[in-house]
C-alpha cells in the first residue's frame, strides 16, 4: 500500500508498539512517510526503539504482492450492487452513482458510475477479481525498477531490503541481485520472501543463498510466505504459514539465516506456533535484549504482519477523517491510545510483553 497518510500513521503507532522493522514499497515518498511516522513516535517517547525501514522489491511480475486491481467504472452497469467495494479490505475501491441526461436518482438505469480503484491504497489482494458479476476487473502486475531501488538503498533512512521471489526459477533472482550488488551492502539485512514449493523448497533456498553469499555482509532472513495477503480473513488463514514453518523445521539442510513467518499471520499465529512447538521466548544470561542472538538458537525468529496489522489499526484511522477531517493521529490522543492498544495486542505476544 502506498497511501502516504495511512503509511505514516501506521508507522507511528507500530513504532510506539515496539516493532523491529517496518516494510514498505520501494518508493521514496513512501519511505519518507514511514520515517516521518517513526520521527513523530520518537518525539512522543524519546526512548522508543527506532525500527529498521525495509523496502520491498520483486524479481518476477508473477508475484502476487506486486499487482494492482484496475477497471473503468464507466464500463460498469449503473445498477451494479458494487460487491467489489464491499469486499475490499483496504477501502481501495470507491464508486459513486451519477445521473446523466437529466434523469433522476430513482432511475439508475440511466446513470453511470464514477470513481474506481484508488491505486495508492490497493495492495493487490485480488479479492475483488472473483466477485465482479460482470468480470470487468483485471489485475495489472509490475516489477520494481532495480535502478530506483539501488538508489533507495544508498539512503541513510533505509536499513533493509526484502526480495520477493515466486520460487519458479533462479535466473530472475540472479539478475535482480546482480543489479543491486553495488548497493546491497548499504543495508543491514537482506530478507527473501518465498512460498512453500514442496520438497524442492530447501534446494531452491540453498541455490538463492549461493547467489547471495559472496556479497552478503549483513544479516539474512528467510520469510516463509504461507498464504499471501490473507491474515485479515480469519483464524484459518494462518495455518499455511505455520505448516510451512513445520516443513522447514523438519529439513536438516536448510540454509543459514533467520526465519520469519508471513502470509496469513494474525492474532492466532502465536498460539498455532506454540502448539507446533516452534515458538520460543528466551533470555540469555548476561546479555541485553538488543544484543545479537544466533539464528541457530530458534527456528522462527520473527513474525511479519501485513493485512491484519493494517486492519486492526484501520478501524481507528477510518474514524479520523469522518470526525475531524484530519489524518494526523497524534493530534487526537484518544484515537492514538485506541490504536496503540490494538497494536500492542498484536506485538505484545511476540515480544512477551507483560499483560496490560
Amino acid at each position: 500500500m502506498q497511501d502516504a497518510a495511512d503509511v505514516r500513521n501506521l508507522s507511528l503507532v507500530y513504532t510506539l508498539a515496539g516493532v523491529d522493522c517496518i516494510d514498505c514499497a520501494a518508493d521514496a515518498s513512501v519511505v519518507g512517510a514511514v520515517n516521518e511516522g517513526i520521527d513523530v513516535a520518537a518525539s512522543i517517547i524519546p526512548a522508543v526503539q527506532r525500527p529498521w525501514v525495509m523496502v520491498s522489491v520483486n524479481d518476477d511480475c508473477r508475484d502476487l504482492h506486486f499487482r494492482k486491481a484496475e477497471f473503468d467504472p464507466e464500463d460498469c452497469p449503473p445498477d451494479c450492487s458494487k460487491p467489489c467495494e464491499k469486499v475490499c479490505p483496504a477501502d481501495a475501491i470507491s464508486l459513486e452513482s451519477i445521473m446523466v441526461g437529466g434523469h433522476t436518482q430513482s432511475d439508475p438505469l440511466h446513470g453511470k458510475l464514477k470513481g474506481g480503484i484508488l491505486t495508492e491504497r490497493c495492495y493487490g489482494c485480488g479479492r475483488c477479481l472473483p466477485v465482479c458479476p460482470y468480470d470487468r476487473i483485471r489485475a495489472v502486475s509490475y516489477v520494481r525498477d532495480p535502478t530506483t531501488t539501488s538508489e533507495l538503498l544508498k539512503m541513510n533512512d533505509v536499513d533493509a531490503i526484502e526480495i520477493h521471489t515466486t520460487g519458479k526459477g533462479i535466473d530472475t533472482f540472479n539478475t535482480l541481485w546482480n543489479s543491486l550488488s553495488e548497493s546491497i551492502n548499504n543495508v543491514k539485512l537482506v530478507a527473501v520472501s518465498l512460498p512453500d514449493i514442496g520438497e524442492s523448497t530447501v534446494d531452491f533456498m540453498n541455490a538463492l543463498y549461493a547467489v547471495m553469499e559472496p556479497h552478503l555482509q549483513g544479516y539474512n532472513l528467510w520469510q516463509l510466505d504461507g498464504r499471501p495477503m490473507s491474515g485479515d480473513i480469519g483464524r484459518g488463514a494462518t495455518r499455511e504459514t505455520v505448516s510451512f514453518a513445520v516443513h522447514m523445521a523438519s529439513m536438516s539442510e536448510r540454509p543459514p539465516g533467520f526465519y520469519q513467518l508471513a502470509g496469513g499471520t494474525n492474532s492466532y499465529t502465536i498460539d498455532c506456533l506454540k502448539k507446533a512447538g516452534l515458538f520460543q521466548s528466551m533470555t540469555l544470561p548476561g546479555t541485553a535484549t538488543s544484543e545479537t542472538i544466533s539464528s541457530q538458537q530458534a527456528l522462527i525468529g520473527g513474525i511479519a504482519y501485513g493485512g491484519y496489522a493494517r486492519k486492526i489499526i484501520g478501524r481507528t484511522l477510518r474514524k479520523l477523517p469522518a470526525q475531524f477531517g484530519c489524518v494526523r493521529i497524534e493530534d487526537h490522543p484518544d484515537h492514538l491510545l485506541e490504536a496503540l492498544q490494538e497494536a500492542l495486542s498484536l506485538v505484545g505476544p511476540v515480544k512477551a510483553y507483560p499483560a496490560l
